[in-house]
C-alpha cells in the first residue's frame, strides 16, 4: 500500500517536454496543473518529496480538512507549492519564508493562483522565531491551520522553529506537518514539539522516510 501511493503522490509531478530557459517542474493538484520553478543555490528553493505526501493529502481530504474560507499559515513554504494548492482549494493563505526566497516564492505563488482562486494569497517574511509579536501579533493573527513540510532538517534553528509554532497557534489552531526522518538530532525534535503540542499520525509513507502529522495544543485534540 505504501508503494502504491507514494507512486500515486510522486505521479503528480511532471517536467517540460522541451528544455526552457528556465528551470521548472511541473505538478497536478486540486484539478490545476502548477509549475513551480526552482533554484538550486539554496534548500528553500527546490520542491522536496514532503511537499507533494502534504498536498496530496490536503486534495484527498478535502471534505474532512475543508479549507474553504480558512486562514491558512505555511511556515518554510519555499517554492509556494503547498500554499498554492491550500488557496486552489479555497484557504485564505500567508505564505512565510526567509527574505532571500521571497521573490521566487512570490513568483510562483502569482503565476499560479492568480485568477484562480477564490482568495489570493499573500506571501511574507516571517524568519523563526524574529520579531513574532511585532510581525504577527496574537491578538490580531488567527489562523485555523499552520502548515509546514520539511521543516526539520539538519539546521540551527530548531528551537526558533518550535518557538514559531508556539507563537502561532492558537487553541483551535490545527498544524499538519510533513517531516521526513534523517538524522537523531532532528528526530529528537518530535520528542520536543510534543512538549507543547498533541500530535497523532496521519500517514506513514516508510519508502520515503516521511510521517504526516496533524497537530493541536495538549488537550485540545478531539
Amino acid at each position: 500500500e505504501d508503494e502504491q501511493i507514494v507512486a500515486e503522490i510522486m505521479g503528480r509531478r511532471f517536467f517540460p517536454a522541451v528544455i526552457t530557459h528556465k528551470t521548472w517542474e511541473g505538478f497536478h493538484f486540486a484539478g490545476h496543473e502548477i509549475r513551480i520553478t526552482e533554484a538550486t543555490d539554496c534548500y528553500g528553493a527546490v520542491v522536496w518529496p514532503s511537499a507533494l505526501v502534504l498536498c496530496y493529502f490536503l486534495e484527498t481530504n478535502s471534505k474532512q480538512c475543508n479549507l474553504v474560507d480558512k486562514h491558512v499559515i505555511e511556515i518554510g513554504a519555499g517554492t509556494g507549492l503547498v500554499s498554492i494548492v491550500a488557496s486552489l482549494l479555497g484557504a485564505l493563505v500567508t505564505a512565510t519564508d526567509l527574505p532571500e526566497l521571497l521573490g521566487n516564492l512570490q513568483h510562483n505563488i502569482l503565476q499560479n493562483t492568480k485568477q484562480k482562486c477564490k482568495h489570493q494569497p499573500c506571501v511574507k517574511e516571517l524568519s523563526w522565531g524574529i520579531d513574532l509579536e511585532k510581525n504577527f501579533p496574537r491578538s490580531s493573527c488567527h489562523f485555523d491551520y499552520i502548515m509546514a513540510a520539511d521543516v526539520v532538517y539538519h539546521h540551527p534553528f530548531l528551537d526558533e522553529l518550535l518557538l514559531t509554532f508556539d507563537h502561532l497557534c492558537k487553541n483551535d489552531t490545527i498544524i499538519l506537518w510533513a517531516m521526513k526522518f534523517r538524522l537523531e538530532k532532528e528526530n529528537q525534535f518530535v520528542d520536543r514539539f510534543q512538549t507543547l503540542f498533541d500530535l497523532e499520525m496521519i500517514s506513514n509513507f516508510p519508502s520515503l522516510n516521511i510521517t504526516l502529522y496533524k497537530a493541536m495544543r495538549k488537550g485540545r485534540m478531539k
